[in-house]
């Protein structure tokens, strides 16, 4: 796990973690023949920026941390891992996209179970809020495109 000795290095490393999101998103699309499931995924792609420039703006003071308890559906929790492909349809990328935050919001909660400094640990504990608020939004869009 990194060690971080302060809250600017757990935001340098989120806002990292942000762009290897997005690369991962932007890679994808260029290899989806589907013109509708290609815009998606650079929809996806845009919003892993959108979220790093978020991180930024927090790091640099010009934004806050929204500090609320976020739910889920446990969606992400129930369906069954899909790997990237370029003929998966838009479920399986919702299900790729849920199962990636998800991942996110553990790492996050992990660093905080073990960091050294409360200032850290509230820190990791709001990025964990933040993944999960993404998941959340995943989860409602996988329902409603599923029932």
């Amino acid at each position: 796990m990194s060690k971080f000795e302060c809250v600017r290095d757990v935001l340098n490393f989120a806002i990292a973690k942000e762009a290897e999101a997005h690369a991962f998103y932007a890679k994808l699309a260029e290899r989806i023949a589907d013109p509708a499931l290609r815009e998606d995924v650079e929809n996806l792609a845009l919003d892993e920026l959108q979220h790093g420039v978020r991180l930024q703006a927090i790091k640099d003071g010009e934004s806050v941390f929204l500090d609320d308890e976020v739910g889920s559906l446990d969606i992400a929790e129930k369906v069954p891992q899909t790997q990237e492909r370029p003929d998966m349809s838009y479920k399986d990328l919702l299900i790729l996209a849920m199962n990636r935050e998800k991942t996110a919001f553990r790492i996050y909660s992990n660093l905080a179970s073990v960091a050294k400094t409360k200032d850290c640990r509230d820190a990791l504990l709001l990025l964990a809020q933040e993944e999960a608020r993404h998941k959340l939004r995943l989860e409602i869009e996988y329902d409603l495109v599923s029932f």
